[in-house]
């Protein structure tokens, strides 16, 4: 199944049914009353979250949904039948926004939610409605309101624990399918994962998700690379691993370029907790994966750990710091 993060749809709710002019007209009865009925009502626009949705490719086949008009009003005090709702499933971590794609109109954040969007319009009166003592026999009939229209964005920000961040072939998806059962593309060139992936992972009883996103280039918070879409993946993200490839000439600048890119996004991600991580230790060897290692503490400040994601060396210690980071935000 294909990817898609980001789609735009045209809804539009039902119309509600005409009211109904209608005497009553029986033997044995020449001045009947009025007895025309009310129209239905309109149907809604719902919103619903489906747990087992995972992208929002639907949304490219069709993008517009109308719901059912109201019947109208009928003779003998009969109303009309309400329209049917339209209801549209969405993955978990969808957002709504308006059509300036900035605001946020809904956030869905759990499976289950369900919102009506869209209110249908209201049925028309029919002229039995408007019967009184001084008026016995009204000729006034009133029409369905009608439905609503509008355009929105949907955008899927998955739903993840912890977030996968790097340049280019910094070997995330290595790592990704080397702790979980999810099967990225993996080669040996930049740009290899076009889209985000995510992973279940085992540490010790702690389960948890890992979201990893396309590596990210100078300029992605402006959406250079479509980064500014990638970022909005890890924005629920519990912890970040910030994952470096070993074999750059300046692991110092490949790290600080990644959290420039976080700062300028914003969205709290510099704030996140960040577990730091040299790739590629396999081929540097054990004593220059070393000193590349108290290099870059030197240089930052915080502790860097040294992994190989394809031979497995140092990742259990990884898991097992992200689950613990994990475990302390769900106690917080």
């Amino acid at each position: 199944m294909k990817f898609l993060d980001e789609a735009k749809i045209y809804l539009e709710s039902g119309s509600g049914g005409n009211g109904c002019m209608s005497f009553r007209r029986e033997k044995n009865v020449p001045r009947g009353g009025p007895n025309g009925g009310n129209g239905g009502k309109g149907g809604d626009v719902i919103f619903e979250v489906a747990g087992a949705m995972n992208t929002l490719i639907d949304f490219r086949y069709q993008q517009h949904f109308k719901a059912k008009n109201g019947q109208g009003g009928m003779g003998d005090n009969r109303s009309g039948s309400g329209g049917d709702d339209y209801i549209i499933r969405v993955p978990v971590g969808t957002q709504i926004l308006d059509e300036d794609k900035e605001s946020v109109l809904a956030d869905f954040t759990q499976d289950g939610l369900r919102i009506i969007f869209l209110k249908g319009g209201d049925g028309g009166f029919g002229n039995a409605h408007y019967k009184s003592s001084t008026n016995q026999a009204p000729r006034k009939t009133t029409s369905g309101w009608p439905g609503q229209e509008t355009e929105i964005w949907l955008r899927l920000k998955l739903i993840a624990d912890a977030g996968l961040v790097g340049l280019p072939n910094a070997g995330k998806s290595t790592f990704l399918a080397a702790c979980s059962n999810a099967k990225p593309k993996i080669a040996d060139y930049p740009f290899t994962t076009l889209h985000p992936n995510l992973g279940v992972v085992k540490a010790g009883e702690v389960d948890f998700v890992i979201a990893d996103i396309p590596g990210l280039i100078e300029g992605a918070h402006e959406g250079i690379g479509l980064g500014d879409r990638f970022l909005g993946h890890v924005e629920r993200t519990s912890v970040l691993l910030h994952l470096i490839d070993g074999t750059e000439d300046d692991i110092i600048k490949s790290y600080k370029t990644i959290r420039h890119e976080l700062k300028e996004y914003g969205c709290g991600l510099t704030e996140k907790q960040e577990i730091i991580a040299l790739n590629k230790s396999d081929a540097l060897g054990p004593e220059l994966a070393e000193d590349q290692a108290r290099t870059l503490e030197k240089a930052i400040g915080k502790k860097v750990y040294t992994i190989s994601a394809v031979s497995g060396e140092g990742v259990q210690e990884i898991l097992y710091a992200l689950a613990d980071k994990v475990r302390h935000r769900e106690l917080a």
